[in-house]
């Protein structure tokens, strides 16, 4: 299957992307959300608040190894871990449904050329991102649902919106392997 060792993976090209998880509640999700990570080669994991950490049986029964391969980094306080991303240059997306949001599948092409890379934030599974870093974020984006349900499981939302992104990035990796 052609499968990168853990080393392999840590020295290999990733996807200029940092996945950020303010206050997610369920370590399964957390895992989920590493493993969706690691499939699509993610720069980063941004653990902040009362989201777990590694090690944790938890995070690993999901993750499969994911929380190994893939950095992470844990902030006490997401409006840090924000701070943080855009001093390093980095386009913030909040995952919500907000007025005057960017539906996912209308999602601009070209980074900003000032950007240095590009975070979404993904919320807590009842409240969602909070306000003050909606408020901080660069701009929104949301998934359109079609159901009588207007939300989705945030590692399910995790899976779709990396997706997104991955598919848009990724060809850049595979021009490497030719």
């Amino acid at each position: 299957m052609h499968r990168l060792t853990v080393d392999e993976f840590r020295s290999s090209e990733k996807i200029p992307l940092t996945v950020v998880l303010d206050d997610v509640r369920s370590a399964y999700n957390v895992g989920s959300v590493f493993r969706t990570c690691d499939a699509f080669r993610v720069g980063k994991v941004c653990l902040c608040g009362i989201t777990a950490t590694p090690p944790s049986a938890e995070i690993h029964k999901t993750a499969l190894g994911g929380e190994d391969s893939v950095s992470w980094e844990y902030y006490e306080d997401t409006a840090d871990c924000i701070r943080a991303l855009h001093a390093d240059g980095c386009f913030v997306w909040s995952i919500e449904q907000v007025e005057h949001s960017v539906k996912l599948q209308n999602l601009p092409d070209a980074i900003p050329s000032s950007a240095q890379g590009v975070a979404v934030v993904l919320g807590n599974e009842v409240k969602g991102v909070r306000q003050d870093v909606v408020d901080m974020s660069d701009g929104c984006l949301e998934i359109p649902q079609f159901g009588t349900k207007h939300s989705l499981n945030v590692s399910i939302t995790g899976g779709i919106v990396v997706w997104e992104f991955a598919r848009r990035m990724i060809p850049e990796l595979h021009k490497q392997k030719k």
